[in-house]
């Protein structure tokens, strides 16, 4: 068995073979090494090495399927060498990969790149279950994110602030957890008290130490059972151990991925990216886990299964189900 890469060098000469890239695949989806069918859930398979699928023995539509079929790779007709080298790009350059370098390092379209990103986006995207807080305190700060006007032409400026109700940025909100030091954000539809507060409320434990500025829709959280410590930005940045100087490094790195690297994201997608940020943050190499590129590019191929983006919901033809802010 060949030595699985733990360099972008490695994998593009490791994933050149297709067997590799099923051998890899599998071992992620189906770490106890029962190949389960995506469409019934038997077990009762076997491999057909000729064409690289398996077929369930269990009696129903689509008997065949393949490595692809239930993860972010279904139905696409890029192969497996190119998905995963796109998957490293992505996993490990720190201010993200555009569809343009994709198209370019991979020989595929930059709309078919384009579309690639997103879906490897939609992978890294995953939002834990448990919540935060507890042992350390937790920095919670909010953002707008969207194009400088003062450095827009005068028409474009007025034809976006007339789009956008005069609103042209979006706003986002983060937390970040002292204690694990990591990071959750998202788009939120307006900063409102009761939309601030009822993301904390769904993502911070009660009783926890919570650190803001002095933004009105941080009031009164100390009545919602929680340790609130405030700063006033407009006199200081940091009291103590109240600050938010966590959070707002993170929006540092989003910001400089959106300007530098994709120069130009719609709001419609940019919880995606919000999400590969957050990937690339909360799986940095730091003393206490000192990760690796292939090991953040293994945790991203592990969370591929049961997600699907298709192209038409990418394009907003066909609208998904509206999902929670966090």
């Amino acid at each position: 068995m060949s030595k699985e890469p733990t360099t972008l060098q490695q994998a593009i000469i490791h994933f050149a073979d297709p067997d590799n890239c099923i051998k890899f695949l599998v071992a992620r989806r189906w770490p106890d090494g029962v190949v389960l069918c995506p469409r019934c859930g038997s077990d009762r398979v076997a491999y057909v090495p000729s064409r690289r699928v398996w077929q369930c023995k269990t009696r129903h539509e689509k008997c065949q399927f393949s490595i692809k079929v239930g993860t972010i790779f279904e139905d696409s007709a890029i192969s497996l060498d190119k998905w995963l080298v796109a998957m490293w790009l992505v996993a490990n350059c720190k201010n993200g990969v555009s569809s343009w370098e994709v198209h370019r390092d991979l020989g595929v379209t930059q709309k078919t790149a384009w579309f690639m990103l997103h879906r490897i986006r939609l992978a890294l995207g995953d939002v834990p279950e448990s919540k935060m807080g507890g042992n350390g305190p937790v920095e919670v700060d909010e953002t707008f994110i969207g194009p400088n006007p003062q450095k827009m032409h005068a028409d474009k400026r007025q034809a976006r602030y007339k789009a956008l109700s005069a609103r042209p940025k979006t706003p986002v909100m983060g937390m970040l957890d002292r204690e694990s030091r990591q990071v959750r954000a998202s788009v939120v539809p307006d900063v409102r008290r009761e939309t601030l507060q009822n993301a904390i409320l769904e993502q911070i434990e009660k009783a926890s130490t919570v650190y803001t500025d002095s933004a009105v829709g941080y009031d009164n959280l100390a009545a919602r059972a929680y340790i609130h410590g405030t700063v006033n930005h407009v006199e200081e940045y940091v009291n103590g151990e109240i600050h938010t100087q966590g959070i707002e490094n993170f929006w540092s790195l989003l910001k400089r991925g959106l300007r530098g690297t994709y120069v130009a994201v719609e709001p419609f997608h940019l919880d995606r990216y919000i999400g590969e940020q957050v990937f690339r943050f909360n799986n940095r190499a730091t003393k206490e886990n000192p990760l690796n590129n292939a090991d953040r590019f293994t945790i991203a191929v592990s969370q591929i299964v049961g997600k699907r983006l298709t192209y038409a919901e990418l394009t907003g033809k066909e609208l998904k189900k509206p999902e929670a802010a966090f």
